[in-house]
C-alpha cells in the first residue's frame, strides 16, 4: 500500500481513535448510529498493509443460547467490508451484496476478529471476502460487493426529491 492511500485510510474527519483501554490505537467509524450502538466495532492497518476488525462479545451481542447473535455476526462482517475496502474506496460506498456462512458460535468475553481482502476493485464495484475468528476457531465467512456512490445530502421531509 502506498503512502498516499494509507494516509487516506488513516486520516478521515469521521474516524474516532480510540485512546484508553483493550483497543487503544485502533479506530471505529462515529458516523454510523447502527453500528455504534451494535458494537463497539474496531479496525486498525498492520504492518504489512492489511486491515484486521474486531470487538469483544458482550451480553448485548448474544442471542437466547447465549452465542452471537448471527445478525450481529452480519453487522459486523458488513463493517469489515468497509474497513478491508477503506484504502480503495476512498469515498462513500453502499453494500449491493452480501453471502455469509455460519460455521461456530462465540460466547460472551471472547475477542471476535475479521480479516479479509479486496479480490478485486473496478471503477464501480469492489468484491471482498473475509473470515471471522475467536482465537483460532473459524466462526463466519462471508463476502460481499460494495459499490462506490456519490454523495447526495439527504432530502428534507416535506421537499420534493429532484
Amino acid at each position: 500500500m502506498d503512502d498516499i492511500t494509507k494516509s487516506a485510510f488513516l486520516h478521515r474527519p469521521d474516524l474516532h481513535v480510540e485512546t484508553e483501554g483493550e483497543f487503544a490505537g485502533w479506530r471505529t467509524w462515529i458516523r454510523d448510529h447502527f453500528e455504534s450502538h451494535t458494537g463497539p466495532f474496531w479496525h486498525r492497518m498492520e504492518d504489512d498493509g492489511s486491515v484486521r476488525c474486531a470487538f469483544r462479545v458482550e451480553k448485548k451481542h448474544l442471542n437466547g443460547m447465549r452465542n452471537v447473535h448471527g445478525g450481529c455476526f452480519m453487522t459486523f462482517a458488513d463493517y469489515c467490508l468497509f474497513a478491508f475496502a477503506a484504502p480503495v474506496l476512498q469515498g462513500p460506498g453502499v453494500t449491493v451484496s452480501f453471502g455469509c456462512e455460519f460455521l461456530d458460535g462465540a460466547r460472551e468475553g471472547e475477542l471476535v476478529e475479521g480479516t479479509g481482502e479486496v479480490m478485486r476493485a473496478g471503477g464501480s464495484m469492489i468484491f471482498l471476502r473475509g473470515v471471522l475468528k475467536a482465537g483460532e476457531r473459524t466462526l463466519f465467512t462471508f463476502s460481499g460487493t460494495i459499490k462506490r456512490v456519490k454523495w447526495k445530502p439527504p432530502v428534507k421531509a416535506g421537499a420534493v426529491a429532484t
